[in-house]
C-alpha cells in the first residue's frame, strides 16, 4: 500500500486514451477508472484499475489482439472464463502499472464496482475507514491475497448496501 498519488489520474487518462481507441469497435459505454486510485486521498496498491465493457465476449480474440498492439498482455485471473470476463495488464504481468478488466455488456459487476467507486469519492468518511482496512489487511499478511479480498468483503458490501438505498442512508 502506498499513500495516494495525484499523478495516478494522468495515468489512467492516458492509457484510456490508448485502449478506447483500439477498443472502439467492441467497447460499450466509456474506459473507467476504478478501484483506489480513481478515490483521491486513499491508500492504495499502485496499479491502476480500469474497465470497460464489450458487446460480446466471443471477441475475445480480436480483443486481446487489438490490446496486444498497444503493449496490453493477457493476464487471466481465476473465475475469468466463468463470468465471460477477461484481463489484461499493461506493461507486463510481473511488473504492471495497469489491469485491465473487460466484461460482456449486461454483467451486474461494472455497476456494482462504479457504485462503490462513487460512494467513496463522495464519503471522504468511508474511504479513510477503507484504506484503514486494507493497510491493516495488508500488513498482517501482503502476499495472502485471498486473506486480504475476504477481509475487505464486510466493508464493501455494507459501503454497497447504503449506496443502494440511497442519499441520507445509514
Amino acid at each position: 500500500m502506498v499513500a495516494y498519488r495525484a499523478e495516478w489520474a494522468a495515468e489512467f487518462e492516458r492509457e484510456r486514451v490508448r485502449v478506447a481507441a483500439v477498443l472502439a469497435p467492441w467497447a460499450v459505454g466509456a474506459v473507467e477508472h476504478i478501484g483506489s486510485t480513481a478515490v483521491p486521498g486513499l491508500v492504495a496498491k499502485p496499479i491502476i484499475d480500469m474497465m470497460v465493457s464489450i458487446t460480446d465476449h466471443r471477441d475475445g480474440a480480436a480483443v486481446g489482439a487489438a490490446l496486444a498492439g498497444v503493449g496490453w498482455v493477457h493476464a487471466p485471473e481465476p473465475g475469468d472464463a466463468d463470468r465471460c470476463k477477461m484481463s489484461f495488464c499493461f506493461p507486463d504481468p510481473q511488473w504492471r502499472s495497469h489491469h485491465l478488466h473487460v466484461y460482456q455488456v449486461g454483467d451486474p459487476i461494472p455497476r456494482t464496482l462504479l457504485r462503490f467507486r462513487d460512494h467513496l469519492q463522495a464519503h471522504p468518511e468511508d474511504a479513510a475507514e477503507y484504506g484503514r482496512i486494507k493497510t491493516a489487511l495488508a500488513t498482517a499478511d501482503e502476499h495472502d491475497r485471498p486473506r486480504y479480498r475476504a477481509g475487505k468483503a464486510p466493508f464493501i458490501q455494507s459501503v454497497l448496501a447504503r449506496a443502494t438505498r440511497g442519499p441520507g442512508s445509514t
